[in-house]
């Protein structure tokens, strides 16, 4: 399967082309940058991590190619992404464009009903549950012995896994030894027939996974529970320290969760497969009004980002990992203005933002659409990304959304792609606006699958 743009190059693990040799320009991180440096990106990621593997390296050279394009002023494209809400598509009857539980890859099929295309990305959640205890329970997972799959709506963060792996490297494949490559299989827990959705057989785009986490230590885990509100936090100014200070129990906690989310990663390093991994999202939003690990004290922030970081690269030798910064929109009310919780550049691949301040009819500060994020984005030198969304980037109201702005990846958030359930029409994005959005020569996605 031919993929528009530079995606259809890239390596994956089943062996598509490589990119052809990129230039490669950087800098030691923390000393002084050259005089008179272009305002560039690095191109080579084992300048943040020298063991990074090749397919990680391609991806992220793509990506830092596609900035510096846009930076020097020469045309550009971006990836076009979509965010899957499987344990919602799986488990929420009342979730999406029709009532109803749904296959997992609803919204990932529902782009191709619509344009006769696929995303270029598809980002997955490893977190948070479905208001189910532990992190599953039962018969282990074919693919991990330290963690079973077979517990009560469960089934969701196999199936993120299987999909991930299908979308770098296709479903159907052959038996080739890799987690389900049929992509079908009966659940054990309810016995249900689980079908992926088929995308040719060959490699489709590229892959991510966010983490919405419940707070550590959490008996239950679902979405409730990430929120700062609903964590020992609410009511425990210390309790945040604890998690990230080495030997207290809310550390421990922490370290579980984290060994949950490496073990899912973990499988598909094996297979190849890169990831841009994008945890801690919105970090700066106004204290007790976000997630447990939001608002807090920057230096804190940033001490669970570079645990983390080096508990998945060093600790579990994780070295396909691209790892994304993405802050809340800094609207000066939801989400404050983000520098002081940038983890540094040793830690940090690529940034975006979770833009839901603006909409396209209008937009923040009455400045072009997401321009305020697009020029705040461009002091950190990273390839710069809109990482969740409402609305395809090409739509009625703002059509010149990637000429003013080129990011270089844009991700649409889940059951967002077709609002018909939702009656406020300035967060509905139209089949027309997304097959404009599609079909633009500025955009990448996947070629029709027949």
């Amino acid at each position: 399967m031919r993929m528009r743009g530079r995606v259809g190059l890239l390596g994956a693990a089943v062996g598509a082309a490589a990119l052809a040799p990129l230039a490669v320009w950087a800098w030691p991180e923390d000393g002084p940058e050259p005089p008179d440096a272009p305002a560039l990106v690095p191109t080579d990621l084992r300048a943040r991590d020298p063991k990074a593997t090749a397919e990680a390296r391609r991806v992220y050279a793509m990506l830092a190619g596609e900035e510096n394009a846009a930076r020097s002023g020469r045309p550009s494209r971006t990836v076009i992404g979509q965010h899957v809400e499987l344990h919602n598509e799986r488990y929420n009857a009342r979730y999406g464009d029709v009532p109803g539980t749904k296959q997992p890859g609803y919204y990932y099929r529902k782009v191709r009903d619509i344009t006769g295309r696929l995303p270029g990305f598809v980002e997955l959640d490893l977190g948070p549950g479905y208001d189910q205890p532990g992190w599953a329970v039962g018969a282990a997972r074919s693919y991990s012995r330290a963690w079973p799959a077979c517990g009560r709506k469960w089934g969701y963060t196999d199936d993120a896994v299987d999909l991930a792996l299908g979308v770098w490297a296709g479903l159907p494949r052959e038996d080739d030894g890799s987690y389900r490559p049929s992509g079908a299989h009966h659940e054990c827990a309810s016995g249900r027939e689980v079908r992926l959705p088929e995308n040719g057989g060959r490699p489709a785009g590229l892959v991510g996974f966010s983490f919405h986490q419940p707070y550590p230590g959490s008996p239950v885990k679902g979405f409730r529970r990430t929120l700062h509100r609903h964590s020992p936090g609410a009511d425990d100014d210390g309790w945040f320290e604890r998690v990230v200070t080495a030997g207290s129990s809310e550390h421990q906690s922490l370290l579980l969760d984290l060994a949950f989310l490496a073990d899912h990663l973990g499988y598909l390093a094996d297979q190849g497969v890169p990831v841009l991994l994008r945890p801690y999202h919105e970090m700066n939003t106004a204290p007790g009004r976000g997630f447990w690990w939001a608002g807090q004290e920057p230096a804190l922030f940033h001490r669970l980002w570079r645990l983390t970081y080096d508990f998945l690269v060093h600790r579990r030798g994780l070295h396909n990992l691209i790892f994304v910064w993405a802050p809340n929109a800094w609207d000066g009310d939801y989400g404050r203005e983000p520098r002081a919780y940038y983890p540094g550049g040793r830690y940090v691949d690529v940034v975006g933002v979770d833009d839901y301040s603006d909409t396209p009819a209008r937009p923040f500060g009455g400045a072009p659409w997401t321009g305020v994020w697009y020029r705040g984005l461009e002091r950190y030198r990273r390839p710069r990304i809109v990482a969740e969304s409402f609305h395809v980037p090409l739509n009625a109201d703002q059509p010149r959304t990637l000429t003013e702005t080129p990011w270089v990846l844009w991700t649409l958030w889940g059951q967002s792609l077709s609002y018909e359930n939702v009656s406020d029409p300035q967060r509905k994005n139209t089949a027309e606006d997304v097959k404009r959005t599609y079909y633009s020569s500025r955009v990448v996605t996947s070629q029709a699958v027949n």
